[in-house]
């Protein structure tokens, strides 16, 4: 099985967006040595607690920095843009790391509704054409000319970057099927009905000029340590995170488990954190393995993209360490 990464550029407490994308780096580095398949980075606005807003940009970064890992966006916001300019923006990378790239897509906003305005001249993006997009950038990315305009996405090359299409739903998996691109569901955001989509997916797939079969994955939070205990006291952190996001109130910084620990909560927030562990994978390297190969069976698929975000660094890159030892990640 396949072990893959998603990284969102916390910003940690203490830290500013600097050590969060150098932090980035240091990972994509790291795992690429430790035998990860892919390493996806995300795209969020207005936000003080995500440094990642230019997903194509960090990538170019990460692969110059990194040697065999594929690199690739999980994913850019596709209606916010061009199909053109993000098929030329991909097809540079391509050209720069062939055979590295990944295009993940999706049609979340990405922030906060102004958002929307801010990054579309003032209008609300056209979230109904996004099937016709994805379309279209396949089209350009493979050396065609969709709108018959006689024009091609530059630079041309003989590979081009697949389209992951993103989603935590039923919806998105029936999109991506009938337009044959490979699918990512999102057990992190959503951990229910991810096994009926992924169904959805597998059923009603038809090939495309991209591919012949159907290719999916799924992305789960995960927090490993050499025990139990320490893994629940890193992943009560995560825990908070994830209230405060519910909540919607003002965030600077990723909380530390000291301030999750000291967080008194109401009986409403205990249930809101056993609800959220159902998007999450916690425990001892044995443990964790174990509940991965459960989902990635549960899900039909043999590639699972873990999602780290505990503090200090250093626990994230030993947690990342760890789970590539008990799934013997360097003799893969």
């Amino acid at each position: 099985m396949k072990l893959s990464v998603l990284d969102q550029s916390p910003i940690l407490s203490g830290m500013n967006p600097h050590d969060a994308l150098q932090q980035t780096t240091e990972l994509a580095k790291w795992t690429d040595r430790l035998g990860y398949h892919r390493f996806w980075i995300s795209e969020h606005h207005s936000t003080e607690t995500l440094a990642g807003s230019a997903p194509e940009i960090l990538a170019a970064h990460l692969a110059a920095h990194t040697n065999q890992i594929r690199i690739g966006t999980g994913g850019v916001l596709l209606p916010h843009y061009s199909s053109y300019k993000v098929a030329e923006s991909f097809r540079l990378l391509e050209t720069l790391h062939p055979g590295r790239i990944d295009l993940g897509v999706g049609r979340a906003p990405g922030g906060m509704p102004n958002v929307n305005l801010a990054l579309n001249r003032g209008k609300l993006p056209n979230v109904e054409g996004y099937p016709a997009q994805v379309e279209e950038l396949m089209a350009y990315l493979h050396g065609q000319d969709p709108q018959g305009m006689d024009i091609y996405a530059t630079p041309a090359g003989e590979t081009a970057p697949p389209i992951w299409m993103l989603g935590s739903s039923g919806t998105s998996a029936r999109l991506a099927a009938d337009l044959g691109a490979s699918y990512s569901f999102a057990h992190f955001i959503n951990g229910r009905g991810g096994i009926r989509a992924m169904d959805r997916y597998q059923d009603y797939f038809t090939p495309s000029m991209q591919q012949n079969v159907p290719v999916a994955n799924v992305s789960v939070f995960v927090v490993c340590a050499e025990t139990d205990e320490h893994a629940e006291y890193l992943a009560s952190s995560l825990d908070l995170a994830l209230l405060q996001i519910e909540q919607g109130g003002k965030r600077t910084h990723f909380p530390t488990p000291e301030e999750a620990l000291s967080h008194s909560c109401s009986l409403f927030e205990e249930e809101r954190i056993q609800d959220n562990r159902k998007r999450m994978i916690v425990g001892s390297p044995e443990k964790v393995k174990e509940e991965i190969e459960q989902l990635a069976n549960s899900y039909g698929v043999d590639e699972v993209i873990v999602n780290t975000i505990v503090t200090p660094f250093d626990d994230r890159l030993k947690s990342y360490e760890l789970l590539a030892n008990a799934f013997q990640l360097h003799n893969a």
